[in-house]
């Protein structure tokens, strides 16, 4: 294994690992070795942090919605990531009525209904193999979860929220913050599907990043 810096892109609900391509050529650009791990989807808690917490130990982690949780859960949980990025994660009891939308569109509609109520028009069916059993197990732990303090350094940790999100996300963001004491940025011109929209680039590509104020991780330096 090269000795790269790493980053892993955690996978929310109804998305596959390909939503994730523009972010990972910009890391793979900037020097990072790129993984984006198929998460078992199991609608457990303990048993999807298992399978995360050895590919993101020491790795710079990006997370959004669902994958937003989970390296929540990850930082709770002391996994010592050398950074993480997380956008809009589910917020437990400081936002109980967050994924109601989201809820009704996978009653309507399944797995479709799903993925436009919380991702917007830029998703699409063919971006996930997930069935309809898999997206309610998924919805129902996410529902379930409630944040916890991080057991690591929060200021190795971002929380981010999009600028076009509605105001209940940013709420949202703004009261996992008081409770976490971890920092947040709005990214502009997103909403809620960062990824899809690219919006991780123009801050991953800030070759200042490395000794901003807002986030400090490790990564190669050009030659």
């Amino acid at each position: 294994m090269n000795g790269d810096p790493r980053a892993i892109l955690i996978c929310g609900v109804a998305v596959d690992p390909t939503v994730w391509d523009q972010t990972a050529m910009t890391l793979s650009r900037n020097g990072f070795t790129v993984h984006v791990p198929v998460r078992p989807q199991s609608g457990d808690l303990d048993t999807e942090i298992q399978a995360l917490a050895p590919l993101c130990a020491g790795a710079l982690v990006i997370g959004v919605s669902g994958g937003a949780t989970l390296g929540l859960e990850l930082a709770a949980r002391g996994v010592p990531m050398s950074a993480a990025i997380l956008h809009e994660s589910a917020a437990g009891s400081l936002a109980p009525g967050l994924l109601d939308d989201v809820v009704a569109g996978f009653r309507a509609d399944g797995v479709t209904g799903f993925g436009r109520a919380l991702y917007g028009p830029r998703w699409h069916p063919d971006m996930t193999t997930a069935d309809a059993d898999t997206v309610g197990r998924e919805l129902a732990m996410f529902r379930a979860f409630e944040p916890r303090p991080p057991s690591i350094d929060p200021a190795s940790v971002m929380l981010t929220v999009g600028e076009w999100s509605p105001v209940a996300r940013h709420e949202s963001v703004q009261a996992l913050s008081t409770l976490t004491g971890i920092r947040y940025r709005v990214l502009p011109d997103t909403g809620h599907a960062a990824h899809l929209q690219n919006a991780f680039t123009p801050l991953l590509d800030d070759r200042r990043l490395v000794e901003h104020d807002d986030l400090t991780y490790a990564r190669s330096r050009p030659q």
